[in-house]
């Protein structure tokens, strides 16, 4: 597993969206989205400085960037967690992988589980690991990679990083799944959490949020 020191970036967040009971912020790549064991800044840390007594609702893996929504109340996160949990948020993803994908979209649908040994690293495990769906489509071809949208149907840890890797495509930049050239085509993990859909706690009104990825 290659080396990492966690440094991430101090700039100030970015709120896409803050009302009375959640709010949306684009998380910077490198930033946890709650506490590690030994480090305790995060996304999650951050927000209740700006916003005391504000509730993390979902995760994104610490290297990906993109839309994450917090709860400023116990029932607005009840309310937004069972949403998640019952597969009402419709999100997507940009994502840079290396090579050319042969089709234009497809669905993958591999169980995945933890690889034990080489924590945090997931792999596909048709025995014991869980239902992981998703849906992607090629936006753009270049030289040596392509850019795509991915659509997760399920959240499993680490989904789109592993099933990207079994399309013998991997992310550009992923520290823990991408061979040396994709790893060094990227200053970091090439995969954003594009856009976000859900209903919004109070009146059930659908909301829509999205925001360019930096790469």
């Amino acid at each position: 597993m290659r080396d990492f020191t966690y440094a991430p970036d101090k700039t100030a967040l970015d709120y896409l969206h803050v009302d009375d009971a959640f709010l949306i912020v684009n998380k910077p790549a490198g930033l946890l989205s709650v506490p590690g064991k030994t480090e305790p800044d995060c996304l999650e840390a951050r927000i209740q400085s700006d916003f005391p007594g504000v509730l993390t609702v979902h995760r994104l893996d610490m290297a990906t960037s993109g839309l994450m929504v917090f709860a400023r109340h116990k029932d607005a996160q009840r309310h937004l967690g069972l949403q998640f949990e019952k597969r009402y948020v419709e999100k997507s993803y940009i994502a840079d992988v290396w090579g050319q994908i042969e089709d234009e979209d497809g669905d993958i649908n591999l169980p995945l589980r933890c690889d034990w040994p080489n924590r945090p690293k997931q792999i596909v495990c048709h025995e014991h690991g869980k239902p992981a769906q998703t849906r992607w489509q090629v936006l753009k071809r270049y030289k040596q990679h392509c850019r795509v949208r991915l659509f997760p149907k399920t959240g499993r840890s680490h989904q789109l990083r592993v099933h990207m890797l079994s399309l013998h495509h991997p992310i550009i930049g992923d520290r823990l799944y991408a061979h040396k050239a994709a790893f060094e085509a990227g200053h970091r993990l090439h995969l954003h959490a594009e856009s976000l859909e859900l209903r919004h706690p109070n009146d059930g009104a659908r909301c829509t949020f999205s925001c360019e990825p930096p790469f």
